[in-house]
């Protein structure tokens, strides 16, 4: 069973590898992230539909290395690390 320092430190490590799991997202997508930021430069509600096409792109990118997948793959990774020790 697990204690509440086992729970805590689980929470850290997960909080650990989505902001790991994030940052590398944005390095992947700075490209795309750059043109949807150039798009929407100076505009406000106009930015809806003026940079409908780059919003989705950027999504689009995001999501490669954001997802369900990607953190499982994250988290195996960091138990071998772990175990290896």
């Amino acid at each position: 069973m697990e204690t509440m320092a086992d729970l805590r430190m689980k929470k850290k490590v997960e909080e650990a590898l989505r902001s790991k799991m994030k940052a590398k997202a944005l390095r992947e997508c700075d490209n795309v992230l750059s043109k949807f930021t150039e798009c929407a430069r100076g505009r406000t509600l106009s930015v809806v539909w003026a940079c409908r096409e780059q919003h989705k792109e950027m999504n689009d990118c995001l999501k490669q290395f954001t997802n369900d997948e990607v953190f499982e793959e994250q988290k195996r990774q960091y138990v071998m690390e772990t175990e290896g020790k």
